[in-house]
């Protein structure tokens, strides 16, 4: 695997497995040259997948508008003290739009997914690993002996 590809893994999976997909414009790795040829897309299957990324941005940023919304209305509600049932329910309609733009997301990834050949996916999986393994290898560099995060980790470097 070049290691230019490996480099756009980090940034295809926290643009596509976070829930905040909705609100920033993730990279489309998948009409990416490193992406085309690390794992042999076609140009049919690289427009396949823009096209279903295109189709579910609109509904992800819409829900992700929705959920902001009703974040911001029970932060009021618990600053304001309103009582335990009120803020109950309110967690509740925030716990159901959350639900349903992570199954909106989660279906975009696998209908993307599934324009991919079985070899393609095996590929795809073995590039997520190594960026699982270099997530952790970074985090364990970033915390100080004693577990706490290093004043230099990578949250609290200057930007």
């Amino acid at each position: 695997m070049t290691s230019s590809f490996c480099r756009l893994v980090p940034a295809v999976f926290l643009a596509l497995l976070v829930s905040d997909a909705a609100s920033a414009q993730p990279m489309q790795w998948w009409k990416t040259d490193p992406a085309k040829t690390e794992l042999g897309l076609t140009s049919d299957q690289s427009a396949r997948m823009e096209g279903i990324f295109q189709e579910s941005m609109g509904q992800l940023r819409q829900q992700k508008g929705e959920l902001d919304r009703l974040e911001g209305k029970l932060s009021r509600l618990i600053e304001a003290s309103a009582d335990e049932v009120q803020v109950t329910q309110q967690i509740d309609q925030v716990e159901a739009v959350r639900s349903a733009l992570n199954k909106t997301r989660t279906l975009m990834l696998l209908r993307m997914r599934q324009t991919l050949t079985p070899e393609q996916r095996l590929k795809l999986n073995a590039l997520h690993k190594v960026w699982e393994r270099d997530q952790r290898d970074k985090q364990r560099q970033s915390q100080a002996p004693d577990g706490s995060r290093r004043p230099d980790g990578p949250r609290n470097r200057p930007k």
